[in-house]
C-alpha cells in the first residue's frame, strides 16, 4: 500500500552521498502537493518524510560541489550556526530578523524566566556529567511566539549522545528545502557537532571525535517554481562521476580560507556602513 507521505530512508558514507541521494530519491518518490510558497503556474512541490544517517559527517569527501550557492554562502551559515555571526539581525520590533538557530540554542527565552537560556552549555554539562545521557538535547520552537510568525524555524531540536569515543547527532526538522537549503543544514550542524565534541572532549579529558551524523525532517522537499534548475542538476549527476561532482577539504582549503575573509570583509563593511552583507 502507498503512503499517502513517503517516508524515505537512507544510511550513507559523508554528507554529500546522503544528501544527493536523498533529494533524487524525493524526486522520484515525493508526493505532489502545493505550497505556501507558490506562484501562479508553479507545479506542486515534491515532498517526503526523510531519515537520512550518514556514518561520519566529517568522511571525506565532505563537499558537495552542485549544491546551489558558493563557498562564500556556505562559509557564512556556517558562521551563522556555529559562530552567531548574524544574531545581531534579531529584532523582530524593528522589522528584523525574528530568530537565528545560533540566538535560539544559546540565548532562549522564555516569558517570564529571567535570563536567557543557554541550551548549548547545558548539553555539554549534561553529556559531561554522563556521556551515554538521553537528555542532552536543545530547540527552537517557542509556541508563544512561532505559531504566528511568518517564518518560523525549520530546525527543530538537536540530540546529542555519546556513544564510546564518538559524539553523534539527531536533527530534526519540521521542514526542509531539500535542494536549495539542506546541504547547507547539514554541512553547518555537523560543524556544530564538532563543537560540541571538541567541548565535551574537554569536559572529560579524553578524544571524543564527531561522529554519526542523522537529518530527520518531516517534510523534505522540492519546490516546483526551480524544477528547471533541478532537472539541470540531475543531468550534471548522469554526465560527472562522483570524484568530478565532489570536493575533498583538502582540496578546498584555500578556497575556504578566502572565502572566509570574505566573509569577514562583509562585517567590516557592515559595521562601517550599515547594510547587511553575506
Amino acid at each position: 500500500m502507498e503512503l499517502t507521505l513517503p517516508a524515505i530512508h537512507l544510511t550513507a558514507d559523508n554528507l554529500p552521498e546522503g544528501w544527493e541521494r536523498a533529494v533524487v530519491a524525493t524526486w522520484e518518490r515525493g508526493s505532489q502537493i502545493a505550497t505556501q510558497y507558490d506562484r501562479p503556474g508553479d507545479p506542486p512541490s515534491r515532498d517526503a518524510t526523510l531519515v537520512l544517517a550518514v556514518r561520519d559527517g566529517f568522511a571525506e569527501p565532505r563537499l558537495h560541489r552542485c549544491f546551489p550557492g558558493g563557498l562564500d554562502e556556505l562559509e557564512a551559515y556556517r558562521q551563522e550556526v556555529v559562530d552567531g555571526l548574524h544574531d545581531h539581525w534579531v529584532d523582530p520590533a524593528a522589522g528584523k530578523w525574528e530568530y537565528t538557530y545560533h540566538e535560539r540554542l544559546t540565548a532562549y527565552r522564555v516569558p517570564g524566566v529571567e535570563g536567557p537560556v543557554n541550551q548549548l552549555d547545558y548539553v555539554v554539562e549534561s553529556l559531561a556529567r554522563s556521556p551515554h545521557t538521553r537528555r542532552a538535547l536543545a530547540i527552537t520552537w517557542q509556541p508563544w511566539q512561532d505559531a504566528g510568525i511568518a517564518d518560523p524555524a525549520c530546525l527543530q531540536l538537536m540530540w546529542f549522545r555519546v556513544f564510546g569515543d564518538e559524539l553523534v547527532l539527531n536533527v530534526h526538522m519540521r521542514s526542509n528545502d531539500a535542494f536549495k537549503a539542506a546541504f547547507m543544514n547539514m554541512y553547518a550542524f555537523t560543524d556544530l557537532q564538532r563543537v560540541i565534541a571538541e567541548r565535551v572532549s574537554a569536559r572529560l579529558g579524553r578524544q571524543v571525535r564527531p561522529g554519526q551524523y542523522t537529518h530527520i525532517a518531516d517534510s523534505f522537499h522540492i519546490y516546483g517554481s526551480y524544477f528547471g534548475e533541478f532537472e539541470g542538476f540531475l543531468k550534471t549527476l548522469e554526465t560527472r562521476t562522483f570524484g568530478q561532482r565532489t570536493w575533498r577539504t583538502e582540496q578546498v582549503v584555500d578556497l575556504l580560507e578566502e572565502a572566509r575573509q570574505r566573509v569577514a570583509d562583509s562585517v567590516e563593511q557592515e559595521r562601517l556602513t550599515g547594510r547587511k552583507g553575506l
